[in-house]
């Protein structure tokens, strides 16, 4: 069984507030629980999410970066990074481009984690909202090519920022193949339910732990542990980092059998 894969340094890109916590979060407790240090960037601060009568989008933006950063100290994620871009109007232009590729560049993740630009259905009950294609497009295009190109957006040289290359890309997903990364998380589950019960703006007296288990259940479905969340990781091979050894690097593997990490 390969061993699950502990970047030292990792960052999850997504549009909003509990986006973390309904898809990554089990992933990135155990990866934090091994000491990785992460980062979360969010695009937008959830400014349009609070459907009360007289809620500005200046104090719902206020409100709900307050509730992502109490979720990410439950995980013991200490960097949460906003760029405020427009809720519910994200594009993938240029601009978020480059605001991600700084990011990437002052952190230099080994591992970045982000959504799947191409999932539009999400079963029978739910389309994906335009701002997570969004997000997930914009990250895709600055973890490759332009992060690790020193002559795009070579401006961010004068900050100090260099280019640098992402190892790995964990692309979340909602199905099962023989071609996915299964994440074990089943020791994390209750970490990934505390921290999205930080959330309360979003889920007001709803208890979202026999649906997160229910989730994570199905992933895990015919595996040898409870709860799983999947990825289709991508691996840079010239971008790996130094301490990785050949044992390390033959050891991981995107199977559904290991399901312990890539």
């Amino acid at each position: 069984m390969a061993r699950l894969y502990i970047p030292k340094r990792a960052m999850v890109i997504v549009a909003h507030p509990d986006d973390i916590e309904f898809s990554c979060a089990g992933t990135v407790a155990r990866w934090v629980r091994e000491g990785t240090q992460v980062c979360y960037v969010l695009c937008t601060s959830g400014d349009v999410g609070i459907a009360e009568p007289g809620m500005t989008k200046a104090r719902a933006a206020e409100i709900r970066e307050a509730e992502q950063r109490a979720a990410a100290a439950i995980l013991g994620v200490q960097e949460v990074v906003f760029l405020r871009e427009p809720d519910g109007m994200l594009e993938a232009t240029l601009a978020l481009r480059k605001k991600l590729v700084r990011e990437i560049r002052r952190f230099k993740p080994d591992a970045v984690i982000c959504g799947d630009p191409q999932v539009l259905w999400a079963g029978d009950g739910y389309i994906n909202h335009p701002d997570h294609r969004a997000a997930a497009l914009a990250a895709l295009d600055a973890i490759f090519p332009a992060a690790g190109q020193p002559n795009l957006f070579e401006e961010l040289a004068e900050e100090g920022l260099s280019a640098h290359k992402v190892y790995k890309v964990f692309v979340m997903t909602w199905e099962r193949s023989d071609n996915l990364t299964y994440v074990d998380i089943s020791s994390t589950i209750d970490l990934k339910i505390a921290a999205l019960k930080a959330h309360k703006s979003q889920i007001g007296d709803w208890d979202p732990s026999e649906s997160l288990k229910a989730w994570a259940a199905e992933r895990a479905r015919g595996l040898e542990f409870e709860y799983a969340e999947t990825f289709r990781v991508i691996t840079f091979e010239d971008a790996a980092p130094k301490a990785e050894t050949a044992a390390t690097q033959a050891a991981e593997g995107a199977t559904p059998v290991p399901a312990t990490g890539d």
